[in-house]
C-alpha cells in the first residue's frame, strides 16, 4: 500500500474517533475523499426495521420516502436489496472484489458500500463520482475499509443512544412516581406527566384523556382535532394492553384502576410509526402514570376533609375558601378593611424542566416559609393551587398592603434556595413572585375579590413580572 492510502486511512480514523454529531462527520468525510479522488458527493443512509425505511444519518435521520425524488431513491432501495452478499454496487451492478489486486480500473458514476453488524447489513454508504472519475481495485480495497471503519462507528453512536433513551426512560418512570410523593391534585399531576411523555416520546404528540361520567375528556394539552384519536379510544377495552390504528401511526394506552379504565394516554403521529421499542416504553410508562394518578385521587380524598397543603404547610384551598367565607362576613359586620392577594412564581415551569420536579418542590417550600415569616400572624395564607398562593390581609387597607406586598417581593427575590443537596449538581438559585391586590368593598363576594386580586396578578405578569400591581 503506498504512502497515500496509508496517509487517507489516518486520516479517516482521525474523523471517525472524533465526537461529531451527524452533519459533521458526514461533512468531513465528504472533504477527506474529494480531497483523495473525484468525489461529488457521500452520504450515509441506515435502515429502518420499524418502518421498513432508510433514514438520512446527516440529516437528522429523516426518511428518505419524504425528502427524495422517486428516482433516486428507489435507485437507494435498489442499492441497498443488491448489495446483501456482496461488497458493493457499482454503476447500479452487485459487485464482488477478487481475491487479489490486479491492473483493472472502473469509471465510476456512484458506488455503494454496505454497513454491516455481526453479518448483517443495516445501511449503505453512497458515493457519486464526477463525470470521467476512474480508479483502481487497490482504492476499492482502501474503500471496503472505510465501510467496516464507519459501520463500527454508527453501531456505537446506535448503542450510546439507546443508552442514552434507557437512562431516560427510568428517569421518566422515576419522576413520575416522585410527583405523588409531594403532590395530590390531579389538575396540576396530569400536565407534568403529559410533559414528561411528551419529551420522552418526541416523534409522538401526547394526549391525556380522564374518564368523566363514562366519557373520555381530555385533559391535557388544551386540543385534540384528529378523529382518529376519538376512534381510538372508544376501541378501548380493560382486557387489551393497548389499540393500534391501522398505520400504527396512533396509539391509546389505557389508565387502570381496580380493573376499571379511568382514562387513558394517546401517542399520535402523521409521520412515524409507533416502534415496539415505544409501545413497550409507553406501556410501562402507562402503568406507572395510572398508579401515580390512582394514588393520587385517594390522597386527595382523604386530604379534602385536611386543613394544611401537604408540601407547604400553608392552608389548603378547602381550608382557605372557609376562612375567606368567615372573614368577609366580620369586614361586613365590623365595617374593617379588607385586602386580598394572589401570587405567583414567575417561570415556575422553566424551574421544573432545568433542575426537576424535586427542585421545583423545594422552591415551592422555601417560597411558602417566606410568606409565612414575612406576614402577621392574623394574615392567613394559603397553597391556592400549582405555583399560586393566596393571601388574606385582615384589618389592612389597600396603601398598607402594597408594603407588604413589596416588603415580600423582595424577601423572595433576595433569598438563595439550595437545591439539589444531596448530588454533585447541588447549587443555589433565586426565583422572583410576581403580585395582585385588590380591597374589599361590602358589596362584593370573596369570589369577586379574589377575581379582581387575579386580574391585577394577571396585569404584574404582562407588564415583566417581578412586581406587585393593584386592581
Amino acid at each position: 500500500m503506498n504512502d497515500k492510502n496509508i496517509q487517507f486511512l489516518s486520516k479517516t480514523a482521525d474523523i471517525l474517533i472524533k465526537e461529531l454529531d451527524s452533519t459533521k462527520l458526514v461533512s468531513e468525510l465528504n472533504g477527506l475523499l474529494r480531497s483523495f479522488t473525484c468525489l461529488n458527493n457521500l452520504d450515509i443512509y441506515v435502515f429502518d426495521p420499524n418502518t421498513s425505511t432508510l433514514r438520512n444519518y446527516a440529516q437528522d435521520w429523516c426518511v428518505i420516502d419524504e425528502v427524495m425524488e422517486s428516482a433516486r431513491r428507489e435507485s437507494i432501495y435498489r442499492a441497498y436489496e443488491e448489495i446483501h452478499g456482496n461488497d458493493f454496487v457499482i454503476n447500479n451492478k452487485a459487485f464482488k472484489l477478487p481475491q487479489t489486486l490486479g491492473d483493472i480500473t472502473f469509471k465510476l458514476e456512484s458506488l455503494y458500500i454496505p454497513i454491516v453488524k455481526n453479518g448483517m447489513v443495516f445501511g449503505i454508504i453512497e458515493l457519486v463520482f464526477d463525470e470521467n472519475a476512474s480508479v483502481d481495485i487497490e482504492f476499492l480495497f482502501l474503500i471496503k475499509i472505510l465501510g467496516v471503519e464507519i459501520s463500527l462507528k454508527l453501531q456505537n453512536i446506535v448503542l450510546n443512544e439507546q443508552s442514552q433513551i434507557n437512562v431516560e426512560f427510568h428517569d421518566s418512570m422515576k419522576n413520575i412516581a416522585k410527583i405523588i410523593e409531594t403532590q395530590y391534585e390531579i389538575n396540576y399531576i396530569v400536565p407534568l406527566i403529559g410533559e414528561m411523555l411528551d419529551r420522552f416520546i418526541s416523534d409522538h404528540l401526547i394526549y391525556v384523556f380522564l374518564k368523566q361520567d363514562e366519557e373520555f375528556r381530555l385533559v391535557w394539552p388544551k386540543a385534540c382535532n384528529d378523529e382518529r384519536v376519538y376512534d381510538a379510544i372508544k376501541k378501548l377495552d380493560k382486557d387489551y394492553n393497548y389499540v393500534l390504528t391501522n398505520d400504527d401511526k396512533i396509539g391509546a394506552f389505557p389508565l387502570l384502576s381496580e380493573d376499571e379504565i379511568t382514562g387513558c394516554i394517546v401517542a399520535r403521529s402523521t409521520i412515524e410509526k409507533l416502534s415496539k421499542r415505544d409501545i413497550d416504553y409507553l406501556e410501562q410508562l402507562t402503568r406507572q402514570a395510572a398508579a401515580t394518578i390512582n394514588r393520587a385521587n385517594t390522597y386527595s380524598t382523604i386530604l379534602q376533609y385536611a386543613t394544611l397543603d401537604a408540601l407547604t404547610n400553608l392552608n389548603n384551598r378547602r381550608q382557605f375558601e372557609t376562612r375567606l367565607g368567615q372573614e368577609i362576613a366580620i369586614a361586613k359586620r365590623q365595617n374593617n378593611p379588607l385586602c386580598a392577594m394572589m401570587i405567583d412564581i414567575d417561570f415556575f415551569k422553566r424551574v421544573n424542566d432545568t433542575y426537576g420536579h424535586a427542585s421545583g418542590d423545594e422552591v415551592l417550600r422555601t417560597v411558602a416559609g417566606i410568606i409565612k415569616e414575612t406576614l402577621r400572624e392574623s394574615d392567613i395564607p394559603a397553597r391556592y393551587g400549582g405555583e399560586e398562593f393566596a393571601v388574606l390581609l385582615p384589618f389592612t387597607k389597600l396603601d398598607e398592603a402594597k408594603v407588604v406586598g413589596e416588603r415580600l417581593r423582595c424577601a423572595v427575590e433576595s433569598t438563595p434556595i439550595a437545591i439539589n443537596q444531596d448530588s454533585p449538581e447541588k447549587q443555589d438559585i433565586k426565583v422572583t413572585i410576581s403580585m395582585g391586590l385588590a380591597e374589599f368593598n361590602t358589596i362584593e363576594t370573596g369570589e369577586a375579590l379574589f377575581e379582581r386580586a387575579d386580574k391585577a396578578l394577571y396585569e404584574a405578569k404582562t407588564l415583566g413580572r417581578n412586581r406587585v400591581c393593584v386592581n
